[in-house]
């Protein structure tokens, strides 16, 4: 189980705010119209009490401050001139999410300056011969009907942000940009929002989370991640289509998950009819009795066919890299998924078995996509929100989703580290009923423990010997390798 963490969820703030909004809402609660949203508002972050102490924590370690408009704003909208950029890989959503904040900028709050930085860091550096886009509502009205990024993207840059970066900002008079990106994006704004501060210049630095694998910290659920699932869905239903319609068929599906194992994880529950769940929080073995390819064949003899979805960052401990990064900072991967489709031939060629294997990895296609109508209207909302928290003064804070509500969290929160998918947590064990894989497939249960506890230091774990499991056969393939 993870160990619940103390953060401090402050969000920065330029100034008192003086001005009063453009948006016209209720102060009053019960006049059946809608209303501002206080500074005061908060939602909890720990929602579940574990012992007496959590029960009335009500400081800034538990409280998120609400997303929303304000009465009274930081920025003059006629001084407001707005900058936009898009990093990283592609995902469901991000024309939503430009569309969205242009939108709101220019027609709630009257903005008619709003510059779209073309191909994601890259457009903020001169040198780049990269001029901004200018956006308006007509510009921008249909882009939510394609995937991609209207403005462009690209990875890396985050290096020359505190010099080159911040040169255009100035030369150009930005006082809020907007940046839509992932982990290293988010730094990236950091950084950016800290050298603006350094050099005294009044702009806030507002985060809207990209991440398809939804793995950031803290926050529910982020734009494109519901589209992904839904992608992935269809690619497994048409592999195991595949599978059932031929004999000895094993059908092979690659999907997106660095570090975090949530899109297959829940493709797996959506689908039904995924046999095999292999995601990177937890580890499993290739060959032995209780490895994964023993557990293949026994699925094989029982059924004749078997669907296995494999995040990317899955058995990665299986290789030996050189730690290498790409331009984002992300370490390069070793791929999975050809990895297993040619053990999996070479395993079965062994054993003279005949099989007939599909091997299919989405990703572009998933990434491409257009969102679904609920991803749709999160994006809306996120772009909403943080155009409210810019013309308010916040900065160095993102808009995310937490419990169900928007709220503003520090930048440096999100970055701290990835979310990851609980190995002991109700939703890998409803995973795990929807497959019905063994719990682990490893023949050493402490060897696996050691492993885990390396990887993931947030996590509770006791010794091998100490387990205590009501299913003893099951109990008995963990500890296979201990006798």
């Amino acid at each position: 189980m993870f160990k619940p963490k103390n953060y401090d969820f402050t969000v920065e703030q330029l100034g008192p705010c003086k001005i009063k909004s453009p948006i016209e809402l209720s102060t009053v609660v019960g006049d059946a119209c809608a209303n501002y949203v206080r500074d005061t508002s908060f939602v909890r972050n720990r929602i579940n009490v574990f012992s007496p102490d959590e029960l009335n924590s009500v400081d800034s370690s538990n409280l998120l401050q609400k997303a929303g408009p304000r009465e009274n704003i930081y920025f003059d909208p006629k001084k407001v001139r707005a900058g936009i950029c898009t990093c990283g890989g592609l995902c469901p959503g991000l024309n939503d999410v430009i569309r969205a904040v242009v939108r709101c900028l220019w027609n709630r709050y009257g903005v008619r300056e709003i510059l779209g930085f073309r191909f994601g860091y890259r457009g903020l550096f001169q040198d780049s011969n990269l001029e901004p886009m200018k956006l308006t509502p007509d510009v921008v009205d249909e882009i939510h009907k394609i995937g991609g990024s209207f403005i462009g993207t690209s990875r890396g840059g985050g290096d020359r942000l505190p010099t080159d970066g911040v040169d255009t900002i100035e030369r150009l008079g930005i006082n809020m940009m907007f940046v839509i990106g992932g982990d290293g994006t988010q730094h990236g704004a950091l950084t950016l929002a800290e050298a603006i501060q350094k050099r005294g210049l009044e702009c806030a630095v507002v985060g809207i989370p990209k991440t398809v694998d939804n793995d950031f910290l803290l926050i529910d659920r982020s734009f494109g991640f519901e589209t992904a699932v839904q992608q992935a869905k269809e690619a497994i239903a048409s592999m195991h289509m595949e599978a059932r319609s031929q004999p000895n068929c094993i059908s092979v599906v690659k999907l997106m998950g660095r570090e975090s194992g949530f899109i297959a994880a829940q493709a797996a529950l959506a689908s039904h009819e995924t046999n095999f769940c292999l995601i990177p929080e937890v580890p499993f073995d290739m060959e032995g009795p209780n490895g994964f390819l023993a557990n293949l064949e026994r699925r094989l003899k029982e059924h004749q066919h078997a669907v296995v979805v494999v995040a990317e960052g899955a058995g990665q401990e299986l290789f030996i890299t050189d730690g290498a990064t790409d331009a984002s900072g992300n370490k390069k991967l070793a791929d999975i998924g050809v990895y297993l489709r040619d053990e999996i031939k070479k395993y079965f060629a062994s054993k003279n078995i005949p099989i007939d294997l599909k091997y299919c990895d989405p990703s572009y296609q998933i990434r491409s996509a257009v969102t679904t109508a609920n991803d749709s209207i999160l994006c809306e909302r996120l772009g909403n929100n943080a155009v409210h928290a810019a013309m308010a003064g916040k900065t160095r804070c993102v808009v995310g989703l937490i419990h169900d509500k928007f709220v503003y969290l520090p930048m440096e929160l999100i970055t701290l580290k990835r979310n990851k998918v609980d190995p002991e947590g109700a939703f890998w064990r409803d995973a795990l009923d929807a497959t019905r894989q063994p719990i682990l497939m490893v023949n050493n249960m402490q060897v696996a423990l050691d492993d885990m506890k390396k990887t993931y230091p947030d996590l509770d774990f006791v010794d091998a010997k100490l387990v205590n499991h009501p299913n003893k056969d099951e109990l008995k393939r963990w500890t296979d390798g201990l006798k």
